[in-house]
C-alpha cells in the first residue's frame, strides 16, 4: 500500500512560516532544511508540487523502510509514513521498535530490536516475527493502536515540555484522528 501523498499534501497545506513552528519557512509541510538537502534552491513559497512528492516518497517512504512496513501490516506503514513526516523518521521508527519490543513477550516470540529509530532488516524481521504470533486483525489493530499511542504521548510530551508549543497541540491529534478515521 503506498501512502495517499495527495492527501498528506491536503492535511499539511501550502506555504507556512509560523514563528512557533521550530521547522521555519515550510510549504506542502517540505521544510526549508528539507528541501535544501534534496537540492531545491528556490524561495519556499515557490517550491513545485511535484518536488514536493518526490521528497515524500524518498525520504518519509521508501527511504527509512516504511514501504517495507506498509508490505506487511498496510494501515502501520501509514501511519509510519505520516509520523515520519509530522515528528522525523526515527521517532517514528522508535515508537515501532519499542511496541514490538513490549509486544514480543520478553522475547519469546522475537528478539528485541535496538531502538534507535532506523527501520532496518531487524525491525522488520521483528515485524514479521510479530505478524508470525499475531496474523490476525486484531494483532494488526493492536499494534497500530500502540504506535498511535506512543506518538500522542510524545506530542503531550513535546507541549509540556515548551508550553510554546502548546498552539500546536490540538491540529497534532486532530491530525491523527483524521488519519485513523
Amino acid at each position: 500500500m503506498i501512502p495517499d501523498i495527495d492527501a498528506l499534501i491536503a492535511r499539511e497545506g501550502g506555504f507556512s512560516d509560523n514563528p512557533a513552528d521550530r521547522g521555519g519557512p515550510t510549504n506542502f509541510g517540505i521544510t526549508e532544511q528539507v528541501a535544501r538537502a534534496y537540492g531545491y534552491q528556490g524561495d519556499m513559497r515557490a517550491l513545485p508540487r511535484a518536488t514536493a512528492v518526490a521528497i515524500y516518497r524518498q525520504r518519509y517512504w521508501t527511504g527509512p523502510h516504511f514501504d517495507q512496513v506498509g508490505m506487511i501490516v498496510p494501515a502501520l506503514g501509514v501511519e509510519m509514513f505520516d509520523c515520519g513526516v509530522n515528528m522525523g523518521v526515527a521517532a517514528a521508527g522508535r515508537f515501532l521498535q519499542r511496541a514490538l519490543n513490549v509486544l514480543n513477550r520478553g522475547a519469546v516470540d522475537y528478539p528485541d530490536v535496538p531502538v534507535d529509530g532506523a527501520v532496518g532488516p531487524l525491525t522488520i524481521a521483528a515485524l514479521q516475527g510479530y505478524r508470525a504470533h499475531r496474523s490476525d486483525a486484531e494483532g494488526a489493530a493492536v499494534l497500530l493502536w500502540l504506535v498511535r499511542a506512543l506518538r500522542s504521548a510524545r506530542y503531550v510530551e513535546i507541549a509540556e515540555g515548551n508550553p510554546s508549543q502548546e498552539v500546536f497541540e490540538y491540529g497534532w491529534i486532530a491530525r491523527q484522528v483524521r488519519l485513523a478515521a
